[in-house]
């Protein structure tokens, strides 16, 4: 391998490098249109990370209709709620400490 296909592959992997680090992001649409981009261009020309992509569509489409046909127990949704609570709490001890 050249020095130049070294470098290639080198910012190949350094490519997807970041746009597996961001690709929840990217799903969640929090990134920004250029970034989306830079991210969607980086896909159409990387067979691996597009693998990676369509795993990932596929896995949230399955949790997805998997949680929607399933009801949370009552004692759950306490616990979570609960939880949720004493992490506002304890923000709220943090932010007055301050």
């Amino acid at each position: 391998m050249s020095d130049l296909e070294k470098e290639g592959a080198s910012a190949c992997d350094d490519q997807c490098l970041e746009a597996l680090r961001e690709l929840y992001s990217f799903l969640d649409g929090e990134l920004t249109e250029e970034r989306r981009g830079a991210i969607r261009g980086h896909l159409d020309e990387c067979g691996g990370c597009v693998e990676a992509f369509d795993f990932e569509v596929e896995l949230r489409q399955v949790v997805s209709r998997c949680c929607r046909e399933t009801e949370v127990p009552q004692d759950l949704r306490l616990r979570i709620a609960q939880a949720i609570e004493s992490l506002g709490e304890s923000d709220s001890q943090a932010s007055d400490a301050i």
